[in-house]
């Protein structure tokens, strides 16, 4: 099963299309959620005692759009709704441990909760036990690529893992990239032939991190990229001409460009594409 956050702002919308293609590719089921957040509105300015319907109908008109628009993009699709009470983060974590993965709006500015705002997306994207995809609105060319980000963290084989997926089940390149910073120095500068080596192992370790994954999936090409720069920098330049790019939420390898909370974060807020973030 598939989850999509659902408040009726255009970037829910664009998680909702996204959600309906991957849900049609791997033959799974959608559930639409709705969360009524009622903390805004138990303060005094807002004495309207029959508000909380209105919330729910509200919701529930939400949900209805959501529904006809899967039903148009793929008619297919089996598609279940869920109207739940509280804090929009709190509903799609439990609502995604049952799912396969977990889909939101980069921002949403529903009319009435504003229920995917950025914070939300970073709390479940942090905490979700399924993979998060964090969707932009606006429409994208398909450019055939997947990227996904590669370090010597245990945390990184179930990113790979989604990456190699997603790039079979679209027929999609798979681009591996590897960045790192060389520490400083204390003494003196460091010699060309120990930097070499340093790429050199590097190399080797991304080679190393996606051989079992060639193996299950001999049909996707794959591009290993490593490069000296910033994590955040590389894989969102990676991602300009791609259609979704896969992080790790967390990396503490001995590699020192291991795909930390700040990286996958970062990404999400630079990268124009659709961002996968897998625990």
């Amino acid at each position: 099963m598939i989850v999509v956050g659902v408040d009726g702002s255009v970037q829910a919308r664009a998680a909702m299309a996204w959600a309906a293609n991957d849900a049609f590719r791997m033959h799974q089921p959608l559930k639409l959620v709705y969360a009524v957040d009622r903390q805004p509105y138990q303060i005094a300015r807002f004495p309207d005692a029959d508000r909380p319907d209105r919330l729910r109908r509200t919701g529930q008109k939400a949900l209805n759009e959501a529904v006809a628009l899967v039903h148009e993009r793929q008619p297919s699709v089996e598609v279940t709704t869920a109207l739940e009470e509280g804090p929009p983060a709190r509903i799609l974590r439990e609502q995604g441990r049952t799912a396969v993965e977990v889909v939101i709006g980069s921002r949403g500015l529903g009319a009435v909760t504003g229920a995917l705002l950025g914070s939300v997306g970073d709390h479940v994207a942090g905490q979700a036990e399924a993979p998060v995809v964090v969707v932009h609105g606006g429409q994208r060319p398909a450019h055939g690529q997947i990227v996904v980000g590669v370090d010597d963290s245990p945390g990184c084989a179930p990113a790979l893992a989604y990456a190699f997926q997603q790039a079979a089940l679209r027929s999609s390149t798979l681009r591996a990239v590897h960045a790192w910073r060389r520490p400083v120095q204390a003494f003196g500068t460091e010699l060309p032939h120990e930097a070499g080596e340093d790429r050199v192992a590097r190399e080797d370790m991304v080679t190393a991190c996606l051989q079992p994954f060639k193996r299950h999936y001999p049909d996707v090409l794959v591009v290993e990229d490593v490069r000296f720069a910033d994590a955040v920098e590389a894989l969102t330049r990676a991602s300009q001409e791609a259609e979704l790019l896969v992080v790790g939420s967390h990396g503490r390898g001995s590699v020192s460009s291991a795909l930390l909370g700040s990286v996958s974060r970062g990404v999400r807020h630079h990268t124009p594409c659709p961002v996968a973030v897998v625990r």
